[in-house]
């Protein structure tokens, strides 16, 4: 009776901790999905590398504060990695913010979120392994949900929705490329480092081609703050601290919702409504990122050995 009710406790601790770090992604992926507002407010008076490097500075600063015992261990792996990483990030997230200036907040969530069909694809192509067919009937439902979010009457598509379809393609490579930088390596020591890489090297095209400042107003000042801190230091410090006590499926799922959450942050603070056709559009690259992300076969055994063993039970 005393193991049984060990293991009870174990369940219902381990339960627990899966709840609180479901939670805090949900907390992340909404940080995560007011970026695009937040980005849309900053380059009201900031230019685009300028505001990156804002964004990136700070929060290297911030996590390097807090983490700076592990840089102190870093090694030169690390930092090469960091390095290649950094430079990713900073096209990705420079596509993005320069789309941005030219498309619409929901739009860009909703865009950017073909990350999770990219991958798979990227893998498939890269490592010649075929797709599975839940990425096929998701790449076929995103497809269509693009065409009807971004094709005009002239079956045209803007360039900001062009660059932030750009933008998720780079980020999936980042993607990629991260999984097989942090197999022997201090992943938090590495995720600090491309921080300050990414806001490096904004900082330095900044200079070339822009005229960096500060911002001016309580508005700028907000959304960079907030990018910095709450998208950027509390997002990388809160996922790599949740995904420790939950599932990658738990997690998969729930970043599927940050386009949900850029949409109900625009239509909240700026009004922004999509057209039924735009909707119609969302709904569909959603499904079809769903699709890509749960993995139905295993679900369906899953319930299928629950059901044997309560009728085992009774």
């Amino acid at each position: 009776m005393n193991s049984i009710r060990k293991f009870e406790m174990l369940k219902t601790i381990g339960l627990n901790n899966q709840l609180k770090a479901d939670f805090m992604m949900i907390m992340v992926t909404m940080f995560w999905g007011s970026s695009y507002l937040f980005m849309k407010m900053g380059l009201h008076s900031i230019q685009e590398f300028n505001l990156i490097a804002l964004r990136f500075g700070i929060a290297f600063i911030l996590a390097g504060i807090i983490f700076y015992k592990r840089l102190c261990k870093m090694d030169l792996h690390t930092f090469k990695a960091g390095f290649i990483l950094g430079t990713i990030l900073f096209l990705a997230l420079t596509v993005v913010t320069i789309g941005l200036t030219f498309t619409s907040i929901s739009n860009a969530g909703f865009l950017f979120s073909l990350t999770v069909v990219f991958v798979p694809l990227l893998i498939a192509l890269f490592f010649r392994k075929k797709p599975e067919k839940k990425i096929v009937i998701g790449v076929l439902f995103s497809i269509v949900g693009i065409a009807l979010l971004t094709l005009n009457q002239h079956l045209q598509i803007s360039s900001g929705d062009f660059l932030i379809i750009l933008g998720a393609l780079f980020y999936a490579i980042y993607i990629i490329v991260t999984d097989k930088l942090t197999k022997n390596v201090d992943s938090i020591t590495l995720g600090v480092l491309q921080l300050g890489f990414t806001g490096a090297w904004a900082l330095l095209f900044s200079f070339w081609l822009e005229q960096p400042h500060l911002p001016t107003t309580s508005e700028s000042w907000f959304s960079i703050l907030a990018l910095s801190i709450l998208c950027s230091a509390v997002g990388f410090i809160g996922q790599t601290a949740a995904q420790k006590y939950t599932t990658p499926t738990h997690t998969g799922l729930i970043f599927s919702l940050e386009p949900v959450f850029a949409a109900i942050l625009a239509y909240i603070f700026v009004d922004e409504v999509l057209s039924a056709r735009g909707y119609l559009g969302a709904t569909l690259v959603l499904i079809g990122v769903l699709a890509a992300k749960i993995d139905f076969k295993h679900s369906l055994i899953r319930k299928g050995i629950r059901k044997t063993i309560n009728e085992s039970q009774v």
